[in-house]
């Protein structure tokens, strides 16, 4: 599903290059839930960000859902993303002004489908995660599980093959903590969506199927 062949990424400046990854390289199959560990600044959400299509290596290929990925900047790519790829952020990045379901529904304002059509995946979605009776709240109403248990249903209301999910649990005391994990692996295993994870958490990566980890940029186990 995800194929990285030696990528590396270099961020230079005038004065100073810096090696986020160096020579990753890593396939995570279909229906795999992977976790990705290592201390802060060794390039986790770099790493996470290329597989995302969201920034570009220096070098190395990239293949998505069997794509090749060159033309990080297209109409396609930004397409492919939006179709397949679902994101989920430590810091849940709603917009405080619109409601729950106008926040799930924004990944589907960039296709060609009705304003009803949206709705009710937007609903769906909400469902999915608990949340039915929260639709018409805005962020600030709820709890910080309740705003990553929306972050998660805006990530999957377009039904993507992918889930890129970076400290979902992050913010999170353990116990809510355990229940975004249990909506992960329910969606792991019952709609065979790929996930990828980066977080701090030993517990939460041990309930994953595999754990690499990074350090200093470089895949060291």
């Amino acid at each position: 599903m995800i194929k990285l062949d030696n990528v590396s990424k270099v961020y230079r400046t005038k004065t100073i290059e810096t090696t986020a990854l160096h020579n990753i390289n890593l396939h995570v199959p279909n229906g795999e839930f992977l976790s990705i560990m290592g201390p802060s600044g060794c390039g986790k959400s770099t790493l996470l960000n290329i597989m995302g299509l969201i920034d570009e290596p220096s070098s190395g290929q990239v293949q998505v859902d069997g794509q090749s990925v060159s033309n990080y900047l297209s109409k396609a790519t930004s397409r492919f993303r939006n179709e397949k790829l679902g994101f989920i952020f430590q810091s849940f990045h709603l917009i405080p002004d619109l409601s729950v379901i106008d926040n799930v529904e924004l990944p589907l304002l960039y296709r060609n489908i009705s304003g009803s059509q949206r709705r009710s995946m937007a609903a769906d979605a909400l469902d999915a995660v608990g949340l039915a009776n929260r639709k018409g709240h805005f962020p600030n109403q709820l709890s910080g599980g309740q705003k990553q248990r929306v972050a998660i249903a805006r990530a999957i209301v377009g039904k993507p093959n992918i889930i890129l999910a970076d400290e979902p649990t992050g913010n999170l005391d353990s116990v809510m903590g355990d229940e975004i994990m249990d909506i992960l692996t329910k969606l792991n295993q019952d709609n065979g969506t790929t996930i990828v994870m980066v977080t701090h958490d030993e517990r939460m990566a041990k309930k994953t199927h595999r754990l690499i980890r990074l350090y200093d940029g470089t895949q060291v186990a």
